[in-house]
């Protein structure tokens, strides 16, 4: 039997607690641009972007999910993208430092809430888009760089939590995340098993596909299809993942290796560069 036999067994999946933090888009439209998917000439529909934002959330529900909620800001359209908003584990929030100035106030609101909340809050020196960019893979932390996150983000991320950081570079514009490039798929593995994970090749340089490759051998590789509507910006449970309902192939493969899926249209929210993911923030004490 090949590796790649031997990758596509399914085996049985558990789910465990997920508490996620979300921001529901009253204010979302396209007034801007600052990634390929954004073209503010075209028309939102914002009641649309709330409807289907409520399918998500009632999903996680019925998931069992903890969901708690910041309140959406006027004039903070992306606000809705609450993966953006900081990276939050062992009870530390780290906040967000935006690149682009429109997205700016996005980073103190998050940060409020993290500290209501309870958290201990990191106010970053470094430039970091969050969990966007910053995804945890068992003991982990896989940081992307190269259009939002700034690299030196990876070592004040290494110092907050003391967790090794894999930086890994994105290379296509369309990609421009992380979080819209690679899924974690087993956000908690059993004590010595290698998390699966999901990814794009043509999303990282040569450098970071090698890194890819040797730590995660046993990976999905999702088509560029499938990449091109978001599909990797799903999230999961451990057993169920959420996944855009026009990436029928990765949903494919997903059941292949024993996940169950639940489909959702973020048709409207695309239309920002986000997806499931995105409006996703994992709270982790």
């Amino acid at each position: 039997m090949t590796l790649t036999d031997t990758a596509a067994v399914p085996v049985e999946r558990a789910a465990s607690a997920r508490t996620v933090l979300m921001c529901r888009p009253d204010h979302f439209t396209v007034s801007y641009r600052i990634n390929p998917w954004m073209h503010p000439a075209n028309p939102t529909d914002t009641s649309l972007a709330v409807q289907q934002w409520e399918t998500l959330r009632s999903a996680y529900v019925d998931l069992g999910f903890d969901v708690q909620l910041v309140d959406p800001i006027a004039g903070l359209p992306d606000m809705v993208y609450a993966a953006n908003g900081g990276f939050v584990l062992d009870g530390i929030a780290y906040g967000a430092r935006f690149t682009h100035p429109e997205r700016a106030p996005e980073g103190p609101a998050y940060m409020d809430w993290f500290e209501r909340a309870g958290y201990a809050v990191h106010v970053p020196e470094e430039i970091n888009e969050g969990e966007g960019d910053f995804l945890l893979a068992g003991e982990v932390i896989l940081a992307g760089s190269g259009f939002r996150s700034s690299t030196a983000s990876q070592a004040e991320l290494a110092r907050v939590f003391g967790r090794e950081v894999v930086g890994l570079e994105l290379v296509n514009p369309s990609y421009y995340h992380l979080d819209t490039a690679l899924a974690v798929l087993d956000p908690e593995p059993a004590p010595g098993a290698e998390p699966t994970i999901a990814y794009l090749p043509s999303a990282f340089s040569e450098a970071s596909q090698g890194v890819l490759r040797e730590r995660f051998p046993n990976a999905i590789i999702v088509t560029e299809a499938d990449a091109a509507v978001l599909g990797l910006n799903c999230f999961s449970d451990g057993r169920t993942v959420v996944v855009a309902s026009r990436a029928l192939g990765y949903a494919r493969q997903l059941r292949e290796r024993g996940y169950e899926t639940i489909d959702v249209d973020l048709s409207e929210l695309l239309l920002g560069g986000g997806g499931v993911k995105c409006c996703t923030l994992e709270l982790r004490r």
